[in-house]
């Protein structure tokens, strides 16, 4: 009796102590559990953080996207307009009054319904005459396809964003600065011409465009400033290809093809814009071109045959010179916008200026193409007039090969 009572002590006792062990472990397991948990959370919304600081160092900030989408898309269906549909109304009657003002409803035939030319590039004739005015048309596509070019430059870059092109690292800002300036310049011409808008009723067109450029510059302008005032992000420095420093340029072979095409045209493009109706000595034929795109007419110089013709008529023609010079700005922003990637971009400490030269370089081939098939579109009305363009769409055609080369790929 007295074994069996031991006995039963022991393993009573035993049992508590199995008990009490079993209690600290499930304890100790559940803070182990809480613990784990605790960390996840913790690994969690660090995680979350890092990815919205990478989101936030590559995406363009929202509301400066939604800007240029809403501006510069609202300028460029104009210049999509004025290049395929030239004369077509789109915006009602403002839109309308500036058609009128620059006489580019003279081409714009519906009468036929959708088998009409209403404008594009089928109502190009092969024969220049008096009567269908193929030059002063040529210049209204023209100025059409500049314009395009330089909103798609704000546009492209920022709706395909390329993987190794970031927002906070300012790879956007040349374009950018370049697109501001190019904007105020476009604006700063629209308020010196605004009385002629308002003589001829289109004050109100003239005044939107006025401030749709000057509302997207002063947002990108604001979101620049912003990010040069914040603390950059310094990211591991890749290694510069071989032969290139900081302070190279990103394509030798580009910049020479650039100075060389786009000086030209840089040339041809100040004359039409700072003084219309100047024959330069260079290139040949100048005189025919400026005949043929009315230039003598709207823009006589002093004290010329020119003068003694049409210089009584010139006012009447103020819309065709607003146009024409319109249209050389444009091309002269263009041209500008090539130049500062060529030239003023460079590769950078952080072997970031082939990523922001790319940027300009996909856009301006666009550009390239689409001025290439306006001057090939109307080379056979040109020669009729005895004005060759063999020599503008192969200098054209070289540029966009040597962009597209290098832009995308």
């Amino acid at each position: 009796m007295t074994a069996r009572k031991r006995q039963n002590g022991v393993s009573s006792n035993g049992g508590a102590k199995t008990g009490t062990a079993t209690k600290s472990t499930s304890k100790s397991e559940t803070k182990d559990t809480a613990k784990i948990e605790h960390k996840k959370q913790l690994d969690e919304k660090v995680n979350d953080a890092k990815i919205q600081a990478m989101r936030d160092l590559h995406l363009v900030p929202i509301f400066l996207l939604f800007t240029i989408l809403t501006c510069s898309g609202a300028l460029c269906v104009m210049a999509y307009r004025d290049m395929f549909g030239t004369g077509k109304v789109i915006f009602g009657t403002a839109d309308q009054a500036m058609l009128d003002f620059t006489r580019s409803t003279k081409w714009f035939d519906d009468g036929k319904g959708w088998k009409s030319s209403q404008g594009g590039f089928s109502a190009v004739q092969q024969i220049t005459t008096d009567d269908n005015d193929m030059g002063g048309f040529f210049i209204r596509k023209i100025a059409g396809a500049a314009a395009l070019a330089f909103h798609l430059q704000k546009l492209v870059p920022l709706i395909y964003q390329p993987t190794n092109v970031h927002w906070g690292l300012g790879h956007f800002t040349p374009m950018l600065v370049t697109s501001v300036l190019g904007n105020v310049a476009v604006a700063a011409f629209y308020i010196s011409h605004l009385d002629d808008l308002k003589n001829a009723d289109a004050g109100l067109m003239g005044f939107a465009i006025i401030t749709t450029l000057v509302l997207e510059s002063f947002v990108i302008a604001g979101f620049i400033l912003t990010l040069l005032l914040k603390k950059s992000v310094k990211l591991k420095a890749p290694k510069l290809p071989p032969g290139k420093r900081p302070s190279s340029m990103v394509s030798n072979i580009l910049t020479r093809t650039i100075c060389i095409v786009s000086g030209l045209t840089t040339l041809i493009a100040g004359r039409d814009f700072f003084f219309p109706g100047h024959e330069l000595p260079f290139p040949p034929y100048d005189d025919i071109y400026l005949e043929w795109t009315g230039a003598f007419i709207h823009s006589p110089p002093p004290n010329t045959v020119e003068e003694d013709e049409h210089g009584l008529e010139a006012p009447l023609h103020i819309g065709d010179k607003f146009i024409s010079r319109l249209g050389a700005l444009y091309i002269l922003i263009i041209c500008f916008q090539k130049f500062s990637a060529a030239i003023l971009v460079r590769v950078g400490k952080d072997n970031s200026g082939p990523a922001k030269c790319k940027m300009f370089w996909k856009a301006q081939a666009i550009a390239n193409g689409l001025i290439l098939f306006t001057f090939r579109v109307f080379a056979p009305a040109a020669k009729t007039a005895s004005l060759d363009f063999r020599w503008h769409i192969m200098s054209l055609g070289y540029e966009l090969f040597i962009l597209s080369l290098y832009g995308y790929f």
